[in-house]
């Protein structure tokens, strides 16, 4: 079974806010650079917002104390707070296994209807759930950022690279 995160591309492109007002993002540089047509076609690339959330969905699921099971979640990336914190933790500590189970409690954002996610919920989650959510974590934190915008010398048509190179077997 394949594991992705669904939308988990790095970046997408939007307007900026001179689109908002009405005026195209590149009709509002041309119009800022002397000597250069008013309506002319500038070459600014639009502002792109990096995503920070992404969904998943659990292989098995979690069940809470009422019998309901949760599947669908979102995970948020990791800051390095995120990874420091857990390393004070005594259950860390003692057993740095944990840590994985403390970590995933500060990043998962939703699961299903808790009202709350946190270090208890993941300690009670099948293994194969655990997996998966080590797996997704370690692919939109380690993974998502090696991507780099490029333009084709030749053609100069845009497009992205993976400078991170790829896992063995996927092209």
């Amino acid at each position: 079974m394949r594991r992705s995160a669904r939308g988990a591309g790095a970046t997408i492109a939007e307007p900026d806010a001179v689109a908002a007002a009405g005026a195209a993002p590149h009709e509002a540089a041309a119009a800022t650079v002397p000597g250069r047509q008013t309506g002319a076609p500038d070459a600014v690339p639009a502002p792109q917002r990096l995503l920070t959330e992404f969904a998943f969905e659990l292989p098995r699921g979690f069940v809470d104390e009422a019998g309901v099971l949760h599947r669908e979640g979102t995970m948020r990336l990791a800051t390095a707070r995120d990874e420091l914190v857990p390393l004070r933790d005594l259950r860390v500590q003692e057993n740095p296994a944990y840590l994985s189970v403390v970590l995933l409690g500060r990043v998962i954002t939703r699961l299903g209807t808790l009202a709350v996610v946190h270090d208890g919920v993941v300690e009670n989650m099948f293994a194969s759930d655990l997996a998966f959510l080590q797996d997704f974590y370690r692919q939109i934190n380690a993974e998502g950022h090696t991507r780099a915008g490029v333009t084709c010398p030749h053609c100069e048509q845009p497009f992205e690279v993976e400078l991170g190179g790829s896992r063995l077997g996927e092209s």
